[in-house]
């Protein structure tokens, strides 16, 4: 799912409250999809059709557009709002489980198709290509994350896929779940990544000894690896650049 920026943070537009089914046709956001393609919808009536109905908040209804405009001026942009997980989404008034889930999994589903389509055509040749290409997925998580990413000879990324996500426990990895779908894919070599929510980009004795290991691990098993980056606010640290690996 494409991201917007935050200059385009949706106009604040006040709704007399209509259940959206009781609308003229031209208002209802998903009459307006079918008719006139997603383009034609703003960022709060995609968020609307994602939630399919509205809800009370401090006993006023809110319709489902309504309830995305509020979802908006609290994150400043679709940007902003797709490194949030469940949790911190149920913060805003409104939004109950069954809407976070469902708003986490549409924005996971557009990440992934995202990503599956650029994967085709990246060639990681250093570690900032890598950090240009993972660093907006992972930057804004305010968990630890750790990705794997397989590439072919011609370093050529051929898939990426998580083996961790909480807090320390999101860079304390197996080689086995490194190795295993790498072994799988038949990759060439792999690039590990993982980020740091604290902003701090510099690796921990965790870290250092994890990497050490994973790169041992992968001389036995023939799937070198070329990198590990810790993403970290906008910028990253390469363990290869820092003479590591």
């Amino acid at each position: 799912m494409p991201a917007t920026s935050d200059s385009t943070a949706e106009p604040e537009i006040q709704y007399d409250y209509v259940p959206l089914k009781d609308r003229d046709e031209a208002e209802r956001p998903r009459e307006k999809l079918l008719k006139n393609g997603p383009a034609a919808l703003s960022d709060a009536e995609l968020i609307a059709l994602i939630f399919g109905s509205g809800t009370r908040v401090d006993g006023r209804s809110l319709s489902a557009v309504e309830l995305g405009q509020t979802v908006l001026r609290t994150y400043g942009s679709l940007a902003k709002l797709a490194g949030r997980d469940a949790k911190s989404l149920m913060r805003t008034k409104g939004i109950g489980p069954a809407k976070a889930a469902q708003l986490v999994a549409s924005l996971e589903i557009g990440r992934r198709v995202e990503g599956t389509v650029d994967d085709k055509r990246i060639q990681i040749r250093s570690p900032a290509d890598a950090a240009a290409h993972y660093g907006p997925r992972l930057r804004d998580f305010k968990r630890e994350v750790f990705l794997v990413v397989l590439l072919n000879t011609a370093g050529v990324i051929i898939g990426d896929y998580r083996i961790s996500e909480g807090g320390l426990a999101g860079s304390i990895v197996e080689p086995r779940a490194v190795f295993e779908k790498a072994i799988l894919e038949h990759a060439a070599s792999v690039i590990c990544i993982h980020n740091h929510p604290s902003g701090n980009p510099e690796p921990s004795r965790e870290d250092i000894a994890i990497t050490k290991q994973l790169v041992e691990a992968g001389k036995l098993m023939g799937v070198p690896v070329n990198d590990h980056l810790i993403i970290a606010g906008r910028g990253y640290t390469s363990f290869a650049d820092r003479g590591l690996i």
